[in-house]
Parts: structure tokens; sequence; C-alpha cells
């Protein structure tokens, strides 16, 4: 697995030499991506801040998850993943912004195995969830989805 640090490391330079930002709304990674982008030394010039929101509510209220998505994907959906990205957008004023949510295990949810994961992200022309199914115990679903997220922008800024 490649080191979450040195992604967004490289997602940093990225976006930095575009003058713009990214932000953060998790659920399943807990905080985990917000911390690897600000591991970074200069992140502040391009990193705006983010969301944790775990409970449901908090998607719905802070990030301004329809409810209707809620009621007819679950928070265990792309539809999810993007809202709370496009959330993140609006509430920092970010240029992008990476959404994650899913199940990290050890139990289902929501009649989804652990490992099921959706990454949202957000930004200029694009509105996108990546589906994923990881394998492993909660730690390694949460770091993997960290990993999968910074490559997604990366690949997206690399264009």
């Amino acid at each position: 697995m490649e080191d979450p640090v040195s992604l967004a490391r490289h997602v940093h330079e990225q976006l930095q030499a575009r003058g713009e930002s990214v932000a953060t709304a998790e659920s399943l990674t807990g905080g985990r991506l917000a911390a690897a982008l600000t591991a970074v030394p200069g992140s502040s010039r391009s990193y705006r801040g983010g969301v944790v929101a775990y409970a449901t509510e908090l998607k719905v209220s802070v990030l301004g998850v329809p409810q209707q998505v809620v009621d007819d994907y679950t928070v265990i959906s792309a539809p999810c993943a993007q809202a709370m990205a496009r959330g993140a957008v609006r509430l920092t004023g970010a240029t992008w912004a990476l959404a994650t949510t899913g199940v990290a295990g050890p139990d289902p949810q929501d009649g989804h195995a652990p490992g099921t994961v959706f990454v949202g992200v957000e930004g200029p022309e694009v509105s996108t969830a990546l589906a994923l199914e990881l394998v492993g115990d909660r730690l390694v679903v949460a770091d993997r989805t960290v990993v999968e997220a910074l490559s997604a922008l990366a690949g997206m800024l690399g264009r």
C-alpha cells in the first residue's frame, strides 16, 4: 500500500500549482484523511478543513446530505458520498472535496458487508463517487480508503 502522506504531498503540490484547495467530509475514515492531508508541511496553503460526520443526522444537518438520499440509498452509497463532498465544498469554499462513507466492520450495516466503501469527489466539472470493496479489519479498510481517496484526487488533478 502506498504511503498516504506521500500521496497527500503529491496532491498538495498539484493543488498549489493550480492555485486550488481541498476539503474533506469523513465518516468511515474518522479523520484519517484530514490527518494525512495536514501531515504535509505547507498543507495550510491548499487544505481548507473538514468535517467528521459519523452520525447520519450530522451528514444531513451539517453536510446537507438530503434526507431523501439517506432514505432511498442509505448513507452507504455513492449518492451519499457525492452529497457529502458537495457539502464540504459548500462549507469550506474549497475547489475540491473528498468524502468517505461505508462499512469498516466488523459487522454488516444496512445490508452492506464490511469493506463496502464509497469515496465522493467533488470539483470543477466533477461530481463522482468511487465504489470500493476492500478486505481487512477496520483499520486496514479505513487506511486503504484514505489511500484510494488521495489516489483518485491525484489522478483527477493530473488530467
